[in-house]
C-alpha cells in the first residue's frame, strides 16, 4: 500500500495542505500493517517519528514501578501519535502498540516539520493535540489514585462517552474490551467485568453487540463517576 494525496487528506492535520506538500509527504511517507499486540513507538528511545492511524487501534501505554501495565490514551483511525518529536529531539515517554492489526503511514519528524514551518496552522493543531494529550494522560493517571473501584470505572466510562449534549441517552460506539479497560485503571479484567454487570443489572447501560455501550442513566453514571452517589 502507498501513501496518496487522498490518503493523507483523510487526516485532519493534513487537510488544507497544497497539492505541493501533500505530494512531498507522500514521497517520505512509510505505510506499514501491524499485528495485534506489535510495539509501534517504544518508550525510552528517539523515534522521531510520527505515526499516522489509517486502520485499527493503537494504545498509548506506560508500566508502574511493579510493573504493570497501565492504558493512557487510545488512538482512533484519523489521528496520530508521537507528535512530541516535532519539538524536540528527546526520547519517546510512553510505549504505543496496536491492539488489532493495525495500518500506519509514518512520517519522520524533519518531514513534517519542514511541512510546518510552511503552514503555520500545522503546527497550531500539533501544539494543540499535543496540550491535548497531556491533559488526557494526567487526568488518566489521576484515575488510579481513586479508592472506589466503582468510581474508577464510571469515571473511565464518562471520559469515553461522547459528548451530544442533544440527547438523552449518550453512547460509547468503539467500546474497549474488558482487558483494556483494565489496563487502563490497574484492575483486573474480573474486576471490570462485576462492575459492568452490575451497571446493567441497575440499567445504568446496556451492549448493543459487541462494541456498543448505550448509556442509559448519563446523569446517575456522572454522579458515581463523581463520587456523590454509590453503585
Amino acid at each position: 500500500m502507498q501513501a496518496t494525496s487522498d490518503l493523507l487528506r483523510t487526516f485532519g492535520l493534513f487537510k488544507a495542505l497544497p497539492d505541493s506538500d501533500l505530494e512531498l509527504l507522500c514521497s517520505k511517507a512509510v505505510v506499514k500493517r501491524y499485528e495485534r499486540r506489535a510495539v509501534i513507538l517504544a518508550a525510552g528511545v528517539s523515534e522521531n517519528k510520527i505515526c499516522m492511524l489509517f486502520d485499527g487501534r493503537l494504545q498509548g501505554i506506560d508500566f508502574t514501578i511493579d510493573g504493570k501495565e497501565v492504558g493512557l490514551y487510545f488512538v482512533e483511525p484519523g489521528d496520530y501519535c508521537g507528535e512530541l518529536c516535532v519539538f524536540d529531539s528527546g526520547s519517546q515517554p510512553e510505549h504505543v502498540i496496536s491492539l488489532n492489526s493495525s495500518v500506519v503511514v509514518m512520517f519522520s519528524s524533519e518531514a513534517i516539520r519542514d511541512v510546518a514551518q510552511r503552514n503555520p496552522a500545522v503546527t497550531l493543531q500539533l501544539g494543540n493535540k499535543l496540550a491535548r494529550r497531556i491533559r488526557q494522560m494526567n487526568t488518566q493517571r489521576s484515575l488510579l489514585s481513586l479508592p472506589k473501584v466503582s468510581q474508577r470505572v464510571c469515571l473511565q466510562l464518562w471520559l469515553l462517552v461522547a459528548k451530544d449534549s442533544s440527547v438523552k441517552t449518550r453512547n460509547i460506539e468503539n467500546l474497549p474490551t474488558h482487558m483494556e479497560i483494565a489496563i487502563m485503571l490497574n484492575l483486573s479484567r474480573e474486576t471490570i467485568t462485576r462492575v459492568f454487570q452490575q451497571l446493567q443489572r441497575r440499567q445504568i447501560v446496556s451492549r448493543v453487540g459487541p462494541n456498543k455501550l448505550v448509556i442509559n442513566d448519563p446523569n446517575l453514571l456522572k454522579e458515581i463517576a463523581e463520587g456523590s452517589s454509590d453503585l
